[in-house]
């Protein structure tokens, strides 16, 4: 069966609950819940520090729940039983309709961006010290991880190899059933190397292990090298680490990144009920920023600026209150939501065309068109072969 996006009843409910008197005075309900990667992970600690602060401030106590791969994540966002999600690059292919999100159950999903963070870290691969890597180019013939069911880290895996001239038949993929169980692999010597943020919980255990870690760089100044890395991953651009397992200020590595987490809803949710929450994380910042790694990227006036998934109306509300938005951003914006239009119409027309009941002929059959949907709008595709 093809899924619609509702009006996601239990969510709007709980958007009823809230109260907006004012843009200095919010209430929240008494629980939130939102999803992230797997405990540990820079997702989740964030998340975790934010729900410090609601709790703090508002008495709202926020459950997060852990998840160890984007289709996990999204479904607890999409049945309602969430508010958000703390995502990767994922968000991205949700949105795109592609990977896992081109199977029948899921296409095209309308998601929209409450908060994101950039700060000193990046995301990379990260490699055990004990391999002897320290190009990217020199993983040919190594084991590298991948999560099934979770694109954006086997994606992002990929356009880091796609840097050292490398493809998917270069090296020898691992399969793992979530992230933690990824990195586990690493530390465990059943994988040489995993995507992740440098910031995450298992990078540093892995930096302690045994086996240690390192980051091969990505030089800013190796142009075929960055061509190649956005090719596969538009939403990466050049960044230099300054924290993380085995970085720091005084030994920062040149390397890509993209927000994370990623804080997003579906555009469907209530404009009052974003707006809250992402106002609370706004005005709240002080009191989270320096809890968590990787935190301090939230704030109004450090948000990624024309990204590749738009940003929910709540909070662009919220953005303009914080003096953070502005009309080249609402245009931006506005082609990107025209944009999840025409895809969620693609998908719903090819829905209707009896598309095969076979999955890998169904999902061929959705890129074909998506593909010619897009060209029709004047759009880009960013995934042909």
């Amino acid at each position: 069966m093809f899924h619609r996006i509702s009006a996601l009843a239990p969510v709007a409910a709980l958007a009823a609950s809230m109260t907006v008197a004012s843009a200095q005075e919010i209430k929240l309900p008494p629980t939130l819940t939102f999803t992230a990667y797997d405990t540990g992970t820079a997702g989740f600690n964030i998340a975790v520090a934010v729900g410090k602060m609601m709790k703090d401030k508002y008495g709202t106590d926020l459950r997060v729940l852990p998840a160890g791969n984007d289709v996990a994540r999204l479904a607890p966002l999409r049945a309602g039983r969430a508010v958000a999600s703390a995502m990767g690059s994922g968000a991205y292919f949700a949105q795109e309709g592609v990977f896992e999100f081109g199977a029948r159950e899921w296409g095209p999903q309308p998601l929209q961006i409450m908060l994101s963070s950039v700060d000193c870290n990046g995301g990379s691969l990260g490699v055990a010290r004990d391999t002897g890597v320290t190009e990217m180019k020199q993983l040919k013939g190594k084991r590298v991880g991948f999560v099934v069911g979770s694109p954006a880290l086997n994606q992002n895996s990929l356009a880091m190899l796609a840097f050292g001239g490398l493809k998917q038949s270069d090296v020898k993929i691992v399969e793992f059933s979530s992230y933690g169980a990824m990195w586990k692999g690493l530390i465990n010597n059943d994988t040489d190397a995993a995507f992740a943020t440098t910031i995450t919980g298992p990078a540093k255990e892995a930096e302690t292990s045994p086996r240690g870690i390192i980051w091969p760089p990505l030089p800013h100044n190796d142009t075929a090298g960055w061509e190649r890395v956005q090719k596969i991953g538009p939403f990466f651009t050049r960044h230099v680490a300054t924290c993380g397992a085995g970085i720091s200020k005084d030994k920062p590595i040149e390397m890509g990144n993209y927000p994370y987490p990623i804080f997003v809803a579906y555009g469907s949710q209530p404009a009052e009920q974003v707006y809250a929450v992402t106002k609370v994380m706004i005005t709240g910042y002080d009191a989270y920023k320096d809890s968590a790694v990787g935190a301090g990227g939230l704030a109004a006036d450090r948000q990624t600026k024309n990204w590749v998934v738009p940003v929910h109306s709540g909070a662009v509300k919220a953005l303009k209150e914080a003096g953070a938005w502005s009309d080249d951003q609402e245009a931006h914006n506005n082609a990107l939501l025209k944009r999840q239009a025409v895809l969620t119409t693609a998908w719903a027309d090819y829905g209707k065309s009896s598309p095969p009941s076979d999955d890998k002929a169904f999902l061929s059959g959705w890129m074909d068109a998506r593909a010619t949907a897009l060209k029709k709008a004047n759009m880009p595709n960013g995934f042909e072969e």
